[in-house]
């Protein structure tokens, strides 16, 4: 799974890429500085972990993972080729979901690529593009369905499906809003609309803007476009999360406790991500190793005994089950056992966030 950053050239986001990651992307206050795009896994923050590995004192941690890929930034005319068009749009096309990183903050030794600090204008510029290149790979398609439609009326629900896409986007209108019948999204499904993919922002402001977020008139306008799409934002600093990430753990909740924040933006963001993906985690413990496993929303049992290892999932007898507040106020595995907390689940049992789990098996 992996998510896309992108937005306009220097709004921050190669920046905010070597901060999530510390893998050095490099930066420059030019456009097009990235070019390829640079791929880096992070852990997601869960807190859980170290409370269980205080239970077990295991020999490793092991968090669960996000794939971010920093994107080159895009211009108007991208979907015509303008800038690094036909590339930014190829990379994007790969990615299951989309954080656009947006300028809030004004400095005039950086030049915005449009002149002035204007967050809507950027992401519908953004947007636009995305709905271009859309409009143009479903008037490929429009083509094929029609003749496949007229030698069999089976195949009429994709022209419908196709038809009620090209007329949102037409309205400037995302993909993802587009409500598409069972059949219509099973004849699509290969279709993989750059507009439809899951979305969510990154206001980047300054350090000042930062200490007074709810009172900033670009961060409140951002906030209210979203709201209309049901997406989330997420502000941050990239200068102060660039710094953050050269911290140690102690030097870094000083930080932030001056800056009067709980919690870094990059921490909440990669836990966003992690949810904008639809996944979750359940979690394993032992002395060897405490650790959290991915796995999309709505899994069941043995399918997430499976990311374990396929044996698991092939020989999946029963799973023990408890929830992860229930350990630790519990103190051990032992005591759970005794006030009977521990659940026995089946094959059907859909797995719930934190769930601490040890599977039973017979291969």
């Amino acid at each position: 799974m992996e998510i896309g950053i992108v937005g306009l050239p220097n709004v921050g986001k190669s920046t905010m890429f070597n901060a999530i990651t510390k893998a050095g992307a490099e930066c420059a206050n030019y456009p097009f500085c990235t070019i390829e795009p640079n791929v880096g896994i992070v852990p997601v923050p869960d807190d859980r972990l170290y409370e269980l590995a205080k239970l077990y004192n295991p020999e490793k941690i092991t968090h669960a993972i996000v794939k971010f890929v920093d994107i080159a930034g895009l211009v108007k005319g991208a979907s015509k080729g303008e800038g690094l068009g036909n590339k930014f749009l190829s990379h994007i096309r790969e990615v299951d979901a989309i954080v656009q990183v947006v300028r809030c903050f004004e400095d005039p030794n950086i030049v915005h690529v449009d002149g002035s600090i204007d967050p809507i204008r950027d992401i519908e510029t953004i947007n636009l593009e995305l709905i271009f290149a859309d409009l143009e790979a479903i008037d490929k398609r429009m083509d094929k369905a029609l003749k496949m439609a007229r030698a069999d009326k089976k195949n009429q629900a994709a022209v419908d499906g196709l038809s009620k896409l090209k007329s949102a986007l037409e309205a400037n209108q995302l993909a993802s809003s587009v409500e598409l019948t069972d059949e219509e999204k099973e004849q699509l499904s290969d279709l993989y609309l750059l507009t439809s993919k899951p979305m969510m922002y990154v206001a980047n402001v300054s350090e000042e803007q930062l200490k007074n977020i709810d009172s900033d008139k670009n961060v409140a306008a951002l906030r209210e476009y979203a709201s209309k799409t049901n997406n989330q934002v997420i502000p941050l600093c990239v200068k102060v999360e660039e710094e953050l990430a050269t911290l140690e753990d102690d030097e870094k909740s000083e930080m932030l406790e001056l800056l009067g924040i709980d919690e870094s933006g990059l921490d909440k963001l990669i836990k966003a991500s992690y949810k904008l993906l639809g996944l979750m985690s359940f979690l394993t413990a032992g002395e060897p190793e405490v650790r959290a496993w991915t796995i999309k929303i709505g899994t069941k049992a043995p399918q997430a005994a499976g990311k374990i290892h396929s044996d698991i999932e092939r020989g999946f007898i029963k799973a023990e089950v408890i929830n992860y507040k229930e350990l630790i106020e519990c103190g051990s595995l032992a005591k759970a056992r005794e006030k009977g907390l521990i659940r026995i689940e089946g094959k059907e049992y859909i797995m719930q966030d934190g769930d601490v789990v040890l599977f039973r098996f017979n291969v």
